[in-house]
C-alpha cells in the first residue's frame, strides 16, 4: 500500500522539509519558480539555501553516491546548479514581463497574485536601476517581481543578464557558504548543532530578510498606482 504524504502550510515554509523529501531536484525547481513563476513567492528561499549548505553532502548525494568527498566540491556542485536555476528563474520572469506587462497591470488581485506586490518591485527597480536585480536577490517577494517588472520596463537583455547573473551567483554562494561553514564553526566553537534548532535559524533568517521589505509595506511610502492616478484625474 502506498503511503500518502501530508503536507501542511507548515512544511510548506519549513526549509529542511524540501530537503528531506524532495532533495536536490525539489530545491532546485524552488528556486527556478520563487524567482521566475509569480506563485513562488511565498517559497523559503533564502532559510532553503542557507539550510542547503548546512545539508550540503547529503543533496550532493543525489548525484554522486557518498558525496564527492569534499566539502569544497560539494558547495562548489550547489553553486553551479543553484545558480544556474536561479538565473533561468529570472529570464523567465523577465519575458513573461515583457510580453504580459500591460496585462498583469490590469489584473485583478488574487490569493497568489497582489498587485501592490508589483508596484513595490517597480519602485526598488525605478530606485536602483540595474542593481536592482542584484539587491533583489537578498530581498522575498522582491526578488519574485523584480525579473517581471525589468522585462515590463524594457530593460536592455544584455544588462539585465549581466545583473542577473551576478545577483544569483552572489545570493547562492553567500548563503551556501553561510549555513556550510556556520554550522561546523558553532558546532567545533560551541558544541552548538544547528541541525537540531533549525527552527530558530529559520525564524532569524526569515526576519532579517523581510524586516525592510515589511518596513516598506507599512511605514514606507507606497509606489503611486498608475491605475488609481488616472482614477484622480478624472
Amino acid at each position: 500500500m502506498i503511503e500518502l504524504l501530508t503536507i501542511s502550510f507548515k512544511d510548506l515554509i519549513n526549509p529542511e522539509f524540501y530537503i528531506n523529501n524532495g532533495g536536490l531536484w525539489v530545491l532546485l525547481f524552488i528556486v527556478f519558480a520563487e524567482t521566475g513563476l509569480m506563485v513562488g513567492f511565498f517559497l523559503p528561499g533564502d532559510s532553503l539555501l542557507f539550510v542547503a549548505g548546512i545539508y550540503s553532502q547529503k543533496l550532493v548525494d543525489k548525484l554522486i553516491p557518498g558525496g564527492s568527498g569534499s566539502d569544497i566540491v560539494d558547495l562548489s556542485i550547489l553553486l553551479v546548479l543553484i545558480s544556474a536555476c536561479g538565473i533561468l528563474g529570472n529570464m523567465a520572469g523577465y519575458w513573461f514581463g515583457k510580453k504580459s506587462g500591460p496585462f498583469l497591470f490590469h489584473r485583478k488581485d488574487t490569493f497568489f497574485f497582489k498587485k501592490r506586490h508589483l508596484y513595490d518591485a517597480k519602485a526598488f527597480y525605478d530606485k536602483h536601476g540595474g542593481q536592482a536585480i542584484v539587491f533583489a536577490r537578498f530581498l522575498p517577494i522582491i526578488r519574485t517581481f523584480a525579473p517581471i517588472v525589468a522585462g515590463i520596463v524594457q530593460m536592455d537583455k544584455k544588462k539585465f543578464i549581466y545583473y542577473n547573473i551576478i545577483g544569483s551567483v552572489s545570493w547562492v554562494f553567500t548563503m551556501l557558504v553561510a549555513g556550510h561553514y556556520l554550522d561546523k564553526f558553532f558546532l567545533n566553537k560551541f558544541g552548538f548543532d544547528l541541525k537540531k534548532h533549525l527552527e530558530i535559524i529559520v525564524i532569524a533568517i526569515v526576519l532579517v530578510t523581510t524586516l525592510p521589505v515589511l518596513y516598506k509595506l507599512f511605514f514606507g511610502k507606497r509606489a503611486d498606482n498608475p491605475l488609481e492616478e488616472k482614477s484622480r484625474e478624472k
